[in-house]
């Protein structure tokens, strides 16, 4: 799970994105200002740092500077100075992004995922049972030992990580795999593919207990 810690002064955005953010499967962290901030940076590990430049006690800029000095972990500005001046600021500082407030919740955490692929934090590793799948890398593991997935099969199983928890049907995991592969795929290839994926990452593939066949529905990885 990828630990991020949210430097806001305003305690009403703190408790709802806290929440939103923990609910979307983060761990989350926060200060109140420079001197909490840093304190929190330097005793604990974070993958990822949300920061506002306004702060009772000094500014982001600063404590921008310091964490990418000190700790190198990615920072993005949340923040209502959307100047071109206070953007270019952050960025010449070491910011990853920058987003101006009022702003989409949804769209924050798809930032926050990209920059965790991108700098290979914890929210980069997916575990499957004993599977881990590395998408900053691009490999998936069984006990240590690299499946060589092909790369329609990786894609199939990214499909199923990134919605697990959802039946999908063939039809949706056909439009994934056609999207992918730039040609038509039919009922019978994608029936192909799903038993190749599950011949390497179960241990007994007559009886799969990753992913999962829902009777007249699809399939389901938990």
């Amino acid at each position: 799970m990828s630990k991020i810690l949210l430097v806001e002064d305003d305690r009403g955005i703190v408790t709802n994105l806290t929440e939103f953010l923990r609910r979307e499967g983060f761990e989350v962290e926060s200060a109140s200002g420079q001197k909490d901030a840093l304190a929190l940076a330097d005793s604990d590990s974070f993958d990822l740092v949300l920061l506002d430049i306004s702060l009772s006690d000094g500014n982001g800029y600063a404590v921008c500077s310091a964490i990418k000095r000190d700790h190198g972990i990615p920072v993005i500005f949340l923040t209502a100075s959307g100047d071109e001046y206070s953007t270019v600021t952050g960025f010449d500082l070491g910011a990853d992004d920058y987003i101006s407030k009022p702003f989409r919740p949804r769209e924050l955490v798809s930032r926050i995922k990209n920059i965790l692929r991108l700098t290979g934090g914890s929210g980069s590793i997916a575990q499957l049972g004993d599977v881990s799948v590395d998408t900053v890398r691009g490999v998936a593991m069984k006990n240590g030992i690299d499946l060589y997935l092909s790369a329609l099969e990786y894609r199939l199983l990214l499909v199923f990580i990134n919605n697990r928890g959802s039946v999908l049907s063939r039809n949706q995991l056909l439009r994934s795999i056609w999207d992918f592969a730039g040609e038509f795929v039919n009922d019978n290839t994608l029936t192909v593919y799903i038993k190749r994926l599950r011949e390497k990452i179960e241990d007994d593939p007559q009886n799969p207990t990753i992913i999962k066949t829902v009777r007249g529905l699809g399939y389901k990885v938990d």
